[in-house]
């Protein structure tokens, strides 16, 4: 079994523009630096919580179907496909009225099931036979909740205030404000 991105994001949550009105900054001289600590805290983030905040794609692959596919990236808002190796050893792309996402548990992992009255296919015995790649994060800046992108803010003014330490960029902790992430988290 692996998991992997084979889409990365191609926005943040936390726009530039935001980060540098919360750091009070206005000149362009820290652009680059500020910018990377977005996506640092933004990573921090997606880690602390489990989830994923802007679209990306992602791969499960397994060696069969299980009997449902649990998807630990969320919010999982779509199946791009899902192939599999049949017992001839062709690949084939199972049709997309053959499953279903249930997406239903906004703090837990998404599955994916067969539909009803069906259920899936066999299987050549062989490693990652079984591809599942799907759309996970909101669907832009404005829908991630206010609350996250509060914390990444406040993880950035924190990093942009003590650059200098050790050398190097790291996240910190901040206290009560970690608590905001509390309400996103996926607990699986």
């Amino acid at each position: 079994m692996s998991l992997k991105r084979i889409v990365a994001p191609s926005a943040l949550a936390v726009s530039l523009a935001e980060a540098k009105a919360h750091l009070r900054v206005d000149v362009d001289t820290e652009d680059a630096l500020i910018t990377m600590l977005i996506g640092a805290a933004t990573e921090s983030a997606e880690h602390a919580m489990g989830r994923v905040l802007m679209p990306q794609a992602w791969q499960l692959t397994l060696d069969a179907f299980p009997e449902a596919f649990e998807l630990t990236r969320v919010p999982a808002v779509g199946i791009t496909s899902v192939q599999y190796t049949d017992t001839s050893g062709v690949l084939q792309t199972l049709a997309s009225s053959l499953y279903t996402l249930d997406n239903a548990d906004a703090t837990g992992y998404a599955y994916l099931v067969p539909a009803y009255d069906t259920s899936w296919p066999d299987t050549r015995d062989q490693v990652n036979a079984v591809a599942v790649t799907y759309t996970a994060g909101y669907a832009n800046a404005a829908a991630v909740p206010e609350l996250i992108k509060s914390w990444i803010l406040l993880q950035v003014g924190a990093m942009f205030e003590n650059r200098q330490a050790e050398g190097k960029v790291q996240t910190h902790a901040l206290g009560f404000a970690d608590r905001l992430l509390d309400r996103y988290k996926v607990w699986g």
